[in-house]
């Protein structure tokens, strides 16, 4: 297996580099990188000279591409437009998304899968007719107007102490404090949040498992299972929902780095300090740089997704293994 992994490293650098090539140049073909320091009164021309001897910007695109790499991988993404570290703030925005992103991920599988197989046991229930209207509505409602309602509906909820229930901005209160009484309060601040990106995903997961389901329950190894007394719970347990498993891994690979950059939305909603934030504040302040690195992590992410995916085949699927 480590074996594999590493294999599966190696691979994904060619991917990663052609990943580099098209956001680079896809940006810089945007247009000036300095436009926005051009344009303010308060920036001296000594300031811009100095920006675009730091960025090699008076070097041809592929020079300028070199450079922007070597500052990646040895320098953390090196400065932005404006002369600021760029790693700081991007890792702790980071952080935060994949708090966000983990959880939402983990309780959209948690609440899919049991749905998936309900709907083909069923199938053709009133149940299944029900659970399967409630995911095209997941499909069907934008992200921003579902956390928009979450909003609404959730502002003024107080326990009988007056204590507040959950809240609508931010990620932690002026005064968390530690420990247990920082993690409820951060749990307070992320539920909404999590609510939104994950009913999304539910909606999607569920559908796919239902399928996928439908398929294995009409397999011939299933019939042959209970032919020889296997117990119905067994059957469904370790033959049926372990194989139907498996296309649902590539699914969720996928998704994860997909979702990371996608929580742009439910960020800009709820006031997060994460990626969403990060990447609008960068387009706002036309800090080209800030973008390339947002989008370079997203598609490490979507890359270590991918990884995790075909890991799970070797544990739902050994054959998958040779």
């Amino acid at each position: 297996m480590t074996g594999y992994i590493v294999r599966r490293v190696i691979y994904s650098v060619p991917v990663l580099f052609a990943a580099s090539v098209v956001v680079f140049f896809g940006i810089s073909s945007i247009g000036d990188p300095l436009s926005q320091l051009r344009r303010s009164p308060n920036v001296s021309e000594a300031t811009i000279q100095a920006t675009v001897e730091a960025k090699h910007l008076d070097e041809p695109l592929l020079v300028q591409y070199g450079y922007w790499v070597h500052d990646a991988v040895t320098n953390a993404f090196g400065t932005s437009t404006f002369g600021q570290a760029i790693w700081p703030d991007l890792s702790r925005a980071a952080v935060n998304t994949l708090q966000l992103v983990v959880a939402a991920e983990l309780i959209a599988l948690v609440v899919a899968v049991p749905i998936g197989v309900v709907c083909a046991r069923r199938q053709y229930s009133w149940l299944d007719y029900g659970l399967t209207g409630l995911s095209f509505l997941g499909y069907s409602i934008p992200v921003f107007w579902f956390a928009l309602i979450l909003q609404v509906l959730f502002t003024n909820l107080y326990l009988a102490s007056g204590v507040r229930i959950f809240y609508t901005s931010g990620l932690s209160s002026i005064d968390p404090g530690s420990g247990l009484l920082f993690l409820v309060d951060r749990l307070q601040h992320l539920a909404l949040p999590i609510a939104a990106v994950a009913y999304v995903n539910v909606a999607a997961y569920s559908r796919y498992m239902r399928s996928e389901m439908l398929e294995v329950l009409s397999a011939q190894y299933l019939q042959t299972a209970r032919a020889k007394g296997v117990l119905e719970k067994d059957v469904m347990r370790r033959h049926a929902l372990r194989n139907a498993l498996v296309p649902i891994a590539t699914v969720v690979g996928l998704n994860i780095g997909l979702t990371f950059g996608g929580s742009i939305v439910a960020e800009t909603v709820f006031s997060l300090d994460g990626m969403g934030l990060f990447f609008i504040e960068s387009l706002e302040e036309r800090d080209v740089y800030s973008v390339m690195a947002f989008f370079m992590v997203t598609a490490v992410l979507v890359l270590i997704g991918n990884l995790l995916a075909d890991l799970a085949y070797g544990v739902l699927d050994p054959r998958s293994r040779v």
